[in-house]
Order: C-alpha cells, then structure tokens, then sequence
C-alpha cells in the first residue's frame, strides 16, 4: 500500500474524477480529505465543505487538516466546472464563475499548500489540466482559457519549488465518462438538436482509440503521478486522451 498513512487533499473528490481517485488513494492506505461543495456521504473519505473559488475557506480547510496532521504529503487540485459556449453566449457572470473556481480555485489551494509542503521540503502535487491544455475546441473559449492557464501554473510552479522536494505535474484527460461529460453533451444537444446516443457516438469516434474512458483510468495515473514512483517528473502536462491530441 504505497499511500499508507500519507495525508492527501483532493479537492471535488464528490464525483467523477475526484472520486475514483479519492477511492484508488484510500484503498492503498492514504488518509484522504475531499474538499468540496457537496459530500459524497462516504464514510472512509473525511469530508470538508469547501468552496475553492474561496481563499478564507481553502485557508480554513488546510489547516484544519495540518492541525490534525502536521502536514500534507500530496494535493490532488481536480475541483472544477465545464462550460460548452462560444465567447458571445458567455455572460460576464458565468465567465466570472468558470474563471474563479477553474483557476482562482487551483491556485488558492496551491497558495495555501506549498508554504506547508516547503517546511517539510517534500511532497507531490497533481493539477487538473484537459485536452485543452494542449489543443482547441469550438465552443470552449473561457473553458479552454481555464485549462491552458492550468499548464501554464503547473510548470511555473515545479520550477519554482523543486529546489524543495516538491513535485507538481498536471493530468489532461481527453473524453471521460463523468458529471461534467452530461452536462457538456446535454448543452450540446440542445444547440445541435441530436439525441444522446448520436453525440455518444460521434464522441466515441473522435478518439484514436473509440471509446470514452472511466473515472477510475485517469485516478490510476493521477496516483502514479502522486506516489513516489514518480520519481523525476515534474512540471509534465501528462495527455491521457486516448490519443486525441496526438492527431
């Protein structure tokens, strides 16, 4: 059990990709705390609700778990909304909204846990990044905006503490079968007047390998990315896309 009593925060751990690797870290022994809005209602992952887009809350959250604790050992920053508009069917507000929990979100959670990971000089962090972290998409102008800004934060960051012992990489998953998924393709048939099964299949086909993947393949290489099997990447925007970008 290669996270055996290690401390790891996973922020929107309630569904989806947060989820499946709050699950696969606390299977292998980790002592894993979900940050999030809403609870899950599992009882072998601590919950604290927490709003990202918040910096007092992300403050108030860390350190109710360094108290406990004495530290964190990794931090798995995957909160985030998707939003499938064009820059003219984006309002101000909901631009505000995809920006602040999307970026403003990743970074608070970083400006709170790096100086605790400095003090001890080591730990491993994962950011979530997309597809679009490397390519764009139609309708996805804040969105992608989000997720570029997301790479660009990882590499700064691993430059700036490796001198420390910390790692920080960012997992781009291409097509995942998850919440964010529905709502993306619900807004889509709505604009497009297709029925689901359709845009199911034209989302199958976009990918090399023809097929969407599970929450539970991407947790899989967000704890490799974690663990200390990973011993010398950091600053890697790491695709698992089933080959899309690679077109």
């Amino acid at each position: 059990m290669q996270f055996k009593d290690k401390v790891i925060i996973v922020t929107g751990g309630t569904t989806g990709i947060g989820k499946a690797t709050c699950q696969q870290l606390h299977a292998e022994g980790a002592i894993v705390y979900n940050l999030d809005i809403a609870s899950a209602s599992e009882d072998d992952i601590n919950f604290i609700k927490c709003d990202v887009s918040d910096y007092a809350q992300v403050q108030k959250a860390v350190k109710t778990v360094v108290d406990k604790h004495k530290g964190i050992d990794h931090l798995f920053a995957n909160a985030g909304v998707h939003l499938f508009a064009n820059l003219e069917a984006t309002s101000v507000e909901t631009f505000e909204k995809v920006l602040s929990i999307n970026v403003k979100g990743v970074f608070f959670c970083l400006k709170a846990i790096i100086p605790v990971m400095k003090a001890q000089k080591r730990g491993s962090i994962v950011l979530m990044g997309s597809d679009q972290s490397f390519v764009g998409k139609g309708s996805s102008s804040a969105y992608g905006l989000t997720k570029g800004a997301i790479g660009q934060l990882t590499k700064s960051t691993a430059i700036d503490y490796a001198e420390y012992n910390i790692k920080v990489n960012c997992i781009c998953p291409g097509t995942i079968q998850t919440p964010l998924l529905d709502k993306a393709v619900g807004q889509f048939q709505a604009i497009s007047g297709l029925e689901s099964e359709a845009v199911q299949t034209i989302l199958e086909q976009a990918q090399p390998i023809q097929r969407i993947a599970q929450p539970s393949e991407i947790a899989k290489v967000v704890c490799f990315l974690l663990s200390d099997e990973n011993s010398f990447m950091t600053g890697s925007l790491v695709p698992v896309d089933g080959g899309y970008t690679c077109q």
